[in-house]
This record gives C-alpha cells, structure tokens and sequence, in this order.
C-alpha cells in the first residue's frame, strides 16, 4: 500500500530530524568529554605546579633555616670564647675622681640600652636581646673585660674582624659568664629577640658605646619594667652630644 505522498514526506523529514538529533546529541556529548578531558590535564597541571612550587619555597626556607642555624652556632662559639678572656683589671690611677660614674641599663622588654652619667641619661641606643629558648639575663652584673675587633677560633681556623665575624668590631664581656655586649654581622636583627643571651648592637653604636665605658661600670639589665626602667626609659630616646670618651685603663 503506497501512502500518501504527503505523508511519506513528513516520515522522511521526522526520520531526517531524528538522525540531526542524534548527531547534535552525539556532538553535544563530544564537546563535553572533550571539555572534561581537557578540565582534568589543565587541573592535573596546575596540581603540579603548586606541588613545585610549595617544594621551591619548603627548599628555600629550608636553606634560611640552615644558614640562620649556622650563623647562631659561629655567634655562640665567639661569645663563649670571648667570654674566657681574663678579666680586666683597671689602673690604680683610675678612681673615682677620675671621671663621670657611668652605668648601663638595659631593659629587655623595651629592646634598649641606655648609658646614664651621675645618674642622668645620656644615651640610648637599640639592641637586639634574647630569644624566648635562649633568654637574655637579669640582674646586676659589670663590665669585666673588653675587646676591640675581638678574633675568635672556630674549626681549627682564626675568624677575623669582618663580615664573617658574628660578634662584630666591639666586645664587652660582663661578670655573667657566656654574657657581653657587642656588635653584629646580622644588623637586621637589631630591635628583635634574636641572640643566645648576649645584647646586640649596630656598629657604629657599639663602638661608640665602647669608648664610653670602661671595665668595672655597672650594668643593671631588667626583663620587666620596673621603677628604673620607668625612670630612664619613659623620655624616650635621649642623645646628649656632650657624652665625652672616658679613659679605660684597662687592657683591651
């Protein structure tokens, strides 16, 4: 039985419709996969790089780590070579009336050491202290000993005054054993808890302290803020041109 020719065309176009729909549906799904595929590389790649990148940054901070570890461990060899220097014995000529009575005090909350003069301050100067493992010391102690451009041994080799030095051009060792004031090849450090004990100073302001005092000064270092603290500190920073160099006496 031949239909007729109208219906036949409309099967024909229904079927032509039907295969289009399949195709799209086929492409569609293509498309998709292909879209995912890709999806899947781009996200696999980028898991990658992060991966690379969080090795880089563990790597580098691990090289921080080591180098910092290195220059703590050279710091603390030099300190507790420098504190074994014999003490200093002032000259007998060198009494009371020979000058101003100076005393430092430093106070480790504030990271600052100050120098007073008959009791008034007369400098101030910022310093690195303590580290919370390895803690600065309180108490009343003194000046005992003294270097300039102190050199130290470390692997059978003498380290000199220098970049590799981590004690810096000025020692001043105090009554506390393994303790001192003194310079530092990590000037970043200043104003920071970052040493094994001893007190941090910039160059030029260790070596200016350093003609400033001599062995036997008084050294008050406070780990609270107490009535001197607050008395010396609360001015703020003091700086009186006038401070002259004193006469040491002592064997640097």
């Amino acid at each position: 039985m031949r239909l007729p020719v109208g219906i036949s065309k409309k099967i024909a176009v229904a079927a032509l419709l039907g295969t289009i729909s399949l195709t799209s549906v086929k492409v569609v799904a293509d498309v998709r996969q292909a879209f995912s595929t890709q999806q899947s590389a781009l996200s696999r790649k980028t898991d990658l790089l992060a991966a690379k990148v969080a090795a880089d940054t563990s790597k580098t901070e691990s090289q921080k780590q080591i180098v910092a570890r290195v220059r703590d461990n050279d710091e603390q060899i030099a300190e507790e070579q420098l504190s074994r220097l014999a003490p200093a014995k002032p000259s007998a000529a060198l009494g009371k009336a020979s000058g101003p009575v100076r005393q430092i005090v430093i106070s480790i909350p504030d990271r600052q050491l100050a120098l007073l003069e008959d009791g008034a301050v007369i400098k101030v100067y910022p310093i690195a202290v303590g580290k919370p493992s390895t803690p600065s010391p309180a108490g009343d102690f003194k000046v005992i000993n003294r270097a300039t451009n102190p050199t130290y041994r470390h692997k059978g080799q003498v380290v000199l005054p220098g970049k590799s030095n981590p004690v810096g051009t000025r020692w001043m060792g105090l009554s506390l054993k393994g303790y001192g004031i003194h310079g530092t090849n990590m000037q970043s450090s200043i104003g920071k808890a970052a040493s094994h004990g001893c007190f941090r100073m910039k160059k030029k302001d260790v070596e200016e302290l350093f003609t400033l005092v001599r062995v036997g000064d008084a050294v008050s270092i406070r780990d609270q803020r107490d009535e001197l603290v607050a008395r010396v500190f609360s001015a703020g920073e003091v700086q009186v041109a006038s401070a002259a160099p004193v006469a040491t006496g002592d064997q640097q």
